[in-house]
């Protein structure tokens, strides 16, 4: 009889360690949203492959298989949103990440805020006050890389700069980073000129930035849309000079822009030029290990900026998440792993060095920040 209640009893406790390390072993969820069809998905596209990337480096995150579930909001901020409170109410996911432009990030992180779960954006979004409260971003703020390009309009002796821009949240973020760096550098902004991400013209735009005569031209906006207003400049002779945003740099736009873009000078992360940085530099280490693992999964090295910000998103998480107690699918997981999240501290990524606080969506500070000049279909850094 004892024997019988030893065997029990070893029984019951082989059963408790094997629930235990099922437990243990529970998935991690990520929601990730992007555009993969649409205006915005020479920006969607990447931005996949480069979480994909980073996952097939790091398929587990403290122990716990990683699954992905990919959903296309085909660059529609309502479908971005409807994808959002899917993953959460439907697939239980632990944390969102997504999407490809400002519109379509901003609805996510109102539905992140609704439900308590984690949204990591690839894409500059600025949420004031407790709506913001669940919702980090790895890209730098508008603000921090448009005062990178007007330093250098400084420098260049720019004294007058037109804006054209996305008739949306990214072009209004944008006009309104440009407006206050550029008042601070003592240059006047002579033009505010938008179009929609769907127009294939903008020449009566650009007709008015061009009589208004200024000695540079500045276009808020991102993707392969983006080329249009310089190619447009190009066709009515434009000589002065050309600058833009980091969401210029990606293969489609280099394509279409062509010659019109020779010259355009933009900010962006370290990652885009890498191997130009000295070996001191921490972020060269990681950017060249991206490089190798985007390489490994896609048979080729990445020409955008892009796909680097969702494998900085992974990696945040993946950092997060070894500081995260508790059962991943449940509201108390979601809190803990935000709370962890918003406190990372001196995280080495691909475009910066992230630090974030409770307060503040973003992790970036000026080691995020390189100037980058088109020069014969290549992205060169400008030195300092």
């Amino acid at each position: 009889m004892k024997k019988i209640t030893r065997i029990l009893a070893a029984t019951a406790a082989a059963a408790a360690a094997l629930a235990a390390a099922q437990a243990m072993a529970a998935d991690l969820k990520i929601g990730f949203i992007s555009s993969l069809s649409g205006p915005v998905a020479a920006l969607g596209v990447p931005y996949e492959k480069g979480i994909r990337a980073a996952i097939a480096e790091r398929p587990e995150i403290a122990g716990r298989k990683v699954q992905l579930i990919v959903l296309d909001d085909a660059s529609d901020p309502t479908t971005a949103g409807r994808n959002a409170r899917k993953l959460v109410t439907e697939d239980k996911v632990d944390v969102l990440i997504g999407t490809s432009g400002v519109p379509g990030a901003m609805a996510i992180a109102s539905v992140a805020r609704e439900l308590n779960t984690p949204l990591i954006s690839p894409t500059p979004v600025t949420i004031p006050g407790p709506e913001g409260a669940w919702t980090v971003t790895v890209s730098q703020p508008f603000q921090l890389m448009v005062a990178g390009v007007v330093e250098r309009m400084k420098a260049s002796g720019v004294k007058t700069v037109a804006f054209i821009g996305f008739s949306d949240a990214l072009g209004d973020l944008a006009y309104d980073s440009l407006v206050k760096s550029a008042d601070a550098a003592g240059i006047k902004v002579v033009a505010n000129e938008r179009y929609a991400r769907s127009d294939s013209s903008v020449a009566g735009q650009v007709l008015k930035i061009v009589a208004a005569r200024p000695d540079a031209v500045f276009a808020g906006n991102s993707g392969t849309p983006g080329a249009l207003p310089y190619i447009a400049l190009a066709e009515r002779g434009y000589k002065g000079r050309i600058y833009g945003t980091h969401g210029l740099i990606n293969a489609d736009f280099v394509r279409v822009g062509g010659a019109s873009i020779e010259g355009l000078q933009v900010p962006s992360g370290p990652v885009l030029v890498a191997d130009q940085l000295p070996d001191s530099n921490p972020i060269k280490k990681v950017s060249m290990g991206f490089r190798n693992a985007y390489q490994k999964l896609n048979g080729a090295v990445p020409t955008d900026a892009f796909s680097s910000y969702t494998y900085d998103a992974y990696l945040l998480l993946a950092d997060a998440a070894s500081r995260t107690k508790g059962e991943p699918g449940t509201p108390a997981y979601r809190t803990a792993l935000r709370d962890a999240i918003v406190s990372t501290k001196e995280l080495v990524g691909t475009h910066g060095v992230y630090t974030f606080k409770p307060d503040d969506r973003y992790g970036s500070d000026q080691r995020g920040v390189v100037i980058v000049q088109m020069t014969k279909g290549q992205w060169k850094l400008v030195p300092q």
